[in-house]
């Protein structure tokens, strides 16, 4: 009834329910916006009588159906936008008649159809979007003759067709053109060079192909100097402010240095880009992320680098970068993310670095460092999310600085020759209440001395690595120390108590008034027995020798050597068809090696599951200690495990401890496992699968090969039965033993699976024969939970 009301704006509410017809009676209405709601249903078709109506705005609603053709008297419309909607049919063309129109919004809807010739009829359009629909057909070539065009986006449709070579002078106006996602076929049109104002530029995921057809260029992507001096051409576009390269090769021009200085985001990462860094990045003086990361990149960072202050984000991780790291990276205080990791940077870590007070994460793993850790690195505050400084040559210790660091998730100095002993500053960290430190991994370094007691009370740690050093002494029992699982202290052999679950030796009781007599009387004693062992073991493996025994370190010298690559062509890429099986800690693919044609099986390691590494410590320790006819042998290594191939691949389906991915049939049909993590020889915490393992198991009983026997008797009334241990029958205390026990002993063949009874004529005489073998067969049995016990079936 308002019937001199000129403009409604209620964007951004919660109004549902469908727009009302009786809108239509507001004959002086300019503006209409009813944006961020949630009204459903069809567009008005009253509205047509809105005849003065400039703007129309129905952003992010729920509307549905097509757009009524009586808007079509609309002709006075400057600015149109329904995008993120549910409309649906064709884009009318009658839109060509709106002569004033200056912006076009129908993107993310289900419009179908192709792109109406009359659009090129609207030569004030501006910005025209229509991105995320299912429009098909070409663009209409009139449309690329709109000069007043800002804004071209049609990402995400079925378009096909070439880009005109002459767009960027017929559109000089341009700001942002995104044509990504569609079916676009030809050259890149090097007239882009002439957009001045180009602001975003995607045209990724197309079939664009071709040579660039300016200063006679090789083809994109051929990996020849030169390839990339296409990005010359962008250095007339003073307002490009976003540039992502992917999937490309070639050789970084040091034209690069000529783009925008109005650039903030520059990222080459996960190409197959070679060469080094020009000097002339220094001139990108508005980069907050520049992401070099996945390439090829060699050489030196220069110092130049140093210049970008305004840098947050730098990735300059997986290439080959060598020399040292630049101390000009002191100059970026802004910095977030520093990622220089997997790299050949050599030189010690500069102090520089601690400039830095932004920083929450710094990764500078898995490169050449020496030197000590500067205690710089240790006064940077902000750092919390982690600090990984593993796999270098650092050297000296740890600086009792790292107590400062009291909001630090992870620490990982692994890797490296740190000595002397872990500060206890590192302790004091728990009297803070910000202290979130759940991760810490100092392994493979030479620390010594006893395990502080004061790691006990770090109450946010989840998992501690301190293997392979040089500890001594009584291991901790509380806090970390008491989880089993989220403790490796693998390869300090002086270490004694702990957790019995951890199966490391007791620690002697030290009594003042010991003599030295004892003590020669003991030397005297061992002597001679260790003489008289070493004649054993000498004499025991020469015999094993003559049979092919046990793999010594003599003996690996001979092993071919493959490397990662040779893997990757025998899995085909460690292709999904080529996939045995996966576990909790990784994968097994089939494979042929190239160089000699034999048949491998490749374990490859999921580092990113906790406990994978420690689980293939274990499985490294049981191989070495351990050899049988149905063990697979180990035929080379990568950085990881290489076993012989087992002909028959096909996988039986049994589902117990022996599962099917540790199970495989041989040429003779002898059965084969492949998983030895879960072995007696590294035994530590609770082993094996709910279901399978026996009950006193759970209880912290002591591990046997009783278990296993259970284990295997588990196994085989799964097959008989046809029934996993697990199925939903089995609860309120009923098991598959006791599902067995009860039949026994004139029931049994009522539980049989039927698909192996063998329908023969003496089928009777096979069943008696069956039934009587059976019971006097051994097998394991439990009495009330008990201990297990070999008992007779008939019992």
């Amino acid at each position: 009834n308002l019937s001199r009301l000129t403009g409604i704006d209620l964007v951004n509410n919660s109004f549902a329910g469908e727009i009302p017809q009786e809108i239509g009676r507001l004959r002086s209405l300019r503006s209409l916006n009813l944006s961020g709601n949630s009204f459903g249903g069809k567009i008005p078709s009253n509205i047509s009588h809105c005849a003065q109506l400039r703007v129309l705005r129905l952003v992010s609603n729920e509307l549905i159906g097509s757009i009524p053709n009586q808007l079509s008297s609309l002709v006075n419309l400057y600015y149109v936008s329904a995008d993120e909607n549910n409309l649906t049919g064709a884009i009318p063309n009658w839109i060509g008649n709106f002569s004033y129109l200056h912006g076009l919004y129908l993107t993310q809807n289900n419009f179908r159809g192709s792109i109406p010739n009359e659009l090129g009829r609207l030569t004030r359009l501006a910005e025209f979007s229509f991105g995320l629909n299912n429009l098909f057909g070409i663009v209409p070539s009139s449309i690329y003759n709109i000069s007043s065009i800002t804004t071209f986006a049609v990402t995400g449709n079925h378009l096909h067709g070439e880009l005109p070579p002459n767009v960027g002078i017929s559109l000089p106006n341009l700001e942002i053109f995104t044509c990504g996602m569609n079916n676009f076929t030809g050259a890149i049109p090097a007239s882009w060079s002439n957009s001045s104002r180009l602001q975003n530029l995607d045209c990724g995921g197309n079939g664009l192909t071709g040579t660039l057809p300016a200063e006679n260029l090789g083809r994109l992507g051929s990996g020849k100097a030169g390839d990339l001096n296409f990005l010359s051409f962008l250095a007339n576009c003073t307002g490009l402010e976003n540039l992502g390269l992917d999937n490309n090769h070639g050789e970084l021009p040091r034209s690069i240095a000529n783009l925008s200085t109005q650039l903030k985001y520059l990222y080459l990462g996960r190409n197959l880009i070679h060469g080094s860094i020009p000097e002339g990045i220094g001139n990108l003086t508005s980069l907050a992320l520049l992401g070099m990361k996945n390439n090829y990149f060699s050489g030196s960072v220069p110092d130049a680098i140093g210049k970008l202050q305004k840098l947050q984000v730098l990735y300059l991780n997986f290439n080959n970068f060598s020399g040292p790291i630049p101390s000009s990276l002191g100059n970026l205080t802004s910095l977030i993310k520093l990622f220089i990791n997997v790299n050949r940077f050599d030189g010690s870590i500069p102090p520089s670095l601690g400039n830095c007070q932004s920083l929450l994460t710094l990764d500078v793993s898995n490169n050449r460092l020496t030197g000590t850790i500067p205690i710089e690195i240790f006064g940077i505050s902000s750092l919390s999310v982690y600090l990984r400084i593993s796999n270098n040559s650092l050297t000296g210790s740890l600086p009792s600085e790292v107590g400062d660091l009291v909001n630090l998730v992870e620490l990982d100095v692994s890797g490296n020759k740190l000595s002397v002993e872990i500060p206890t500053t590192l302790g004091s960290c728990i009297m803070l209440e910000r202290l979130t430190m759940e991760e810490m991994d100092i392994s493979h370094n030479n620390l010594s001395g006893e395990i502080p007691k004061f790691l006990e009370k770090l109450r946010f740690l989840k998992y501690l690595n301190l293997s392979y050093n040089d500890f001594e002494g009584e291991l901790p029992k509380e806090g970390i120390f008491s989880n089993a699982s989220g403790l490796s202290i693998i390869g300090n052999n002086r270490v004694c108590g702990g957790l019995p679950k951890l199966l490391l030796h007791a620690c002697s009781i030290k009594k003042s008034n010991s003599s030295s007599h004892r003590l020669i009387i003991l030397v005297a004693c061992a002597v001679p027995c260790i003489i008289a062992l070493s004649g054993f073991i000498v004499a025991r493996s020469k015999v094993k020798t003559s049979r092919g025994g046990l793999v010594t370190s003599d003996s690996c010298k001979g092993w071919k050597s493959v490397s990662y690559f040779e893997l990757v062509e025998s899995t085909n890429g460690f292709s999904v068809d080529n996939l045995i099986g996966s576990g909790s800690f990784g994968s097994v693919y089939k494979g042929v090696l190239p160089s000699d044609g034999r048949a491998v099986a490749v374990k490859v390691l999921n580092l990113q599951q906790r406990g994978a590494f420690r689980s293939f410590i274990d499985e490294c320790k049981a191989l070495r200690s351990t050899r049988h006819r149905n063990l697979l042998k180990i035929i080379t290594a990568c950085s990881s495990c290489i076993l012989e191939m087992m002909n028959n691949l096909k996988l039986i389906i049994i589902h117990c401890d022996l599962k099917p991915s540790n199970v495989l049939l041989a040429r003779f049909l002898l059965e084969a496992s492949d998983n030895y993590s879960q072995s007696q020889t590294m035994s530590a915490g609770l082993r094996g699968s709910i279901g399978y393992i026996p009950p006193e198991y759970g209880m912290g009983g002591q591990v046997s090969i009783l278990g296993d026997i259970y284990s295997f008797g588990i196994l085989l009334l799964e097959m008989f039965t046809g029934k996993r241990p697990t199925d939903d029958m089995f609860k309120d205390g009923l098991t598959i033993h006791q599902f067995t026990a009860i039949t026994m002993p004139d029931h049994v063949m009522d539980i049989i699976d039927p698909s192996l009874l063998i329908e023969r004529n003496d089928a009777h005489g096979d069943r008696e024969r069956y039934e009587s073998e059976i019971r006097t067969r051994r097998t394991t049995s439990y009495q009330h939970g008990g201990p297990i016990q070999a008992t007779r079936l008939e019992d």
